[in-house]
């Protein structure tokens, strides 16, 4: 596979930036979360969003269909939410003068899946996502059907709500590329906020990029050249997340996955193009670290008590893990 030319990225890095103001139209004062949403998406991720009720989690995603003119459908989880509604069910019709059942798909057939209160889900049905989530198809009585491509899942949950609500498991958890904190507005945008929008009403915006404008640069991403030292920084670092292999991990009772490690080298990829890069470097892991491994990791039982968190712990693990190490004696820009 070759690597982009510089001409290339230049042309696909003026199609994201043009989708990023775009976005702020939609999402005032959210710019570092709007960076990392698209590196998601270019990273061909799902992504799960969390915050407080009102700070535009949902407009956000309903605003990235538009732009990007994708299929969308939006599923308000509950607690009474089957499996079936989900994926579809087979139904009895009657087929050339014979009745026999017929998939009906549900509306996990979309390009970008909504799901939203995520949380609010019994266990069975947030494990019907799991296969659609990892291998983009779905499996009803013993029959596979392929979802369309692309196929994302954004979901939100509300970190404060306990009651009705399932915590998703590990295993789940792990197929989300990110996790993105959605943080409260400062006054100044608060204030953008009330001048600029009225209340049950969604700002009017355009298509800005094509289906296959868009399948274009996702396979421009997986392009991108990832550099043997950067892949072993990756390597180091997921690696550093399991007890006895750092000073950090102390605090940690089970540690990334091998796909935390393919997460990190997808979403770095993807930040390089976001700044008009041909390759990855150093800091592209740095820069999205806590999204992608924040959320895959679990601590101790002491480390909560004494008011740590998985942020700090990540913190700490980037503190302590060098860009090179001595198996690896190359050198490499990082800025």
């Amino acid at each position: 596979m070759s690597h982009p030319t510089d001409s290339e990225i230049s042309v696909a890095h003026a199609q994201v930036q043009t989708l990023r103001v775009g976005l702020q139209q939609v999402l005032f004062g959210q710019e570092d979360l709007i960076d990392l949403v698209l590196t998601g998406i270019l990273a061909r991720g799902h992504i799960l969003l969390q915050g407080l009720p009102g700070l535009g989690k949902t407009e956000l995603v309903k605003g990235l269909s538009r732009l990007l003119q994708l299929d969308t459908k939006r599923v308000q989880f509950t607690p009474d939410l089957l499996p079936g509604d989900i994926t579809g069910n087979p139904v009895l019709q009657e087929v050339n003068g014979k009745r026999e059942f017929v998939f009906q798909p549900g509306p996990l057939f979309t390009n970008i899946l909504l799901a939203d209160e995520i949380n609010r889900a019994s266990p069975k049905t947030q494990s019907a996502l799991l296969e659609a989530m990892q291998e983009r198809r779905v499996t009803v009585l013993g029959q596979s059907h392929s979802l369309p491509q692309p196929f994302f899942v954004l979901a939100t949950q509300n970190p404060i709500e306990l009651e009705g609500t399932y915590p998703l498991p590990e295993a789940q958890l792990d197929r989300f590329l990110f996790k993105l904190e959605v943080t409260r507005n400062n006054v100044e945008t608060l204030e953008r906020i009330v001048l600029h929008r009225e209340l049950g009403t969604e700002p009017t915006i355009h298509a800005l990029m094509s289906r296959t404008s868009l399948e274009e640069i996702l396979g421009l991403v997986r392009r991108i050249f990832l550099p043997d030292p950067v892949a072993n920084y990756i390597a180091r670092l997921v690696d550093a997340t399991h007890p006895g292999q750092s000073q950090a991990a102390r605090h940690i009772r089970f540690g990334a996955s091998p796909r935390a490690a393919l997460s990190l080298a997808s979403a770095a990829r993807a930040r390089a193009l976001m700044h008009e890069r041909p390759h990855t470097s150093f800091e592209d892991v740095r820069a999205i670290a806590h999204a992608v491994l924040c959320h895959r990791i679990v601590l101790e039982y002491n480390a909560r008590i004494e008011g740590l968190t998985p942020a700090s712990v990540i913190h700490s693990v980037l503190e302590e893990v060098p860009f090179q190490s001595q198996a690896t004696p190359k050198t490499l820009t990082h800025a």
